[in-house]
């Protein structure tokens, strides 16, 4: 399969000459991963070898992969234009990641609902798009239907399943919620943004 066959399968249509394009033009190895459950994508140089390596999920919608791959590409520029010493999401890397995500903030990309919270996410962007709640549940509206909800939906006290396990929600928090797994008692905080199901009866 070609890069532009991945882009074709994977980012909205009108996007995936330009996506091709940062492919060509940056010289990067591109690898799409199975769903992990800490990172979207990943940028990585190797100092070896001198390669530059992206990787992005395959379960992600095409507006989710758009807006992770150009996060990641950011990285890959920042890193050319001002080394190794920056902050990973530094002002550098922040500059970058608007100006190469600028030429995909139109209409004929984004659905208008997203396209209104991706504007205004670029004015100071994060490490993630899913430190942005709305964007982030914008996005998520996009997914092929699921059994799967998001954490902060879950009732206090509800039984759910989490990365194959059991826990049950204890208490909400600002952006988390304290949660205790089932068969060893241990309690970790997760964020309301995790997806999880209900536990089986």
């Amino acid at each position: 399969m070609t890069s532009r066959e991945v882009f074709q399968r994977f980012v909205p249509s009108p996007a995936v000459s330009y996506c091709n394009k940062l492919y060509e033009q940056l010289g990067f190895e591109f690898k799409i991963k199975k769903a992990r459950q800490t990172k979207l994508g990943d940028y990585r140089f190797h100092p070896q070898s001198g390669r530059h390596t992206i990787t992005i999920n395959n379960d992600l919608n095409p507006y989710a992969f758009l807006v992770t791959y150009l996060h990641e590409v950011a990285h890959l520029v920042a890193f050319k234009q001002y080394g190794r010493r920056i902050q990973p999401h530094g002002k550098e890397w922040k500059q970058c990641f608007q100006q190469v995500s600028q030429p995909m903030l139109i209409a004929e990309i984004f659905d208008l609902r997203v396209l209104a919270a991706l504007k205004k996410y670029f004015q100071n962007p994060k490490a993630s798009s899913c430190s942005d709640p709305i964007l982030y549940q914008l996005l998520k509206q996009f997914d092929d239907p699921s059994d799967k909800i998001l954490l902060k939906d879950i009732p206090v006290g509800q039984p759910f399943e989490f990365n194959k396990k059991t826990f049950v929600k204890l208490e909400k928090k600002r952006t988390r919620s304290l949660c205790q797994e089932v068969q060893t008692k241990r309690k970790y905080m997760i964020s309301d943004l995790a997806e999880v199901q209900y536990a089986e009866k």
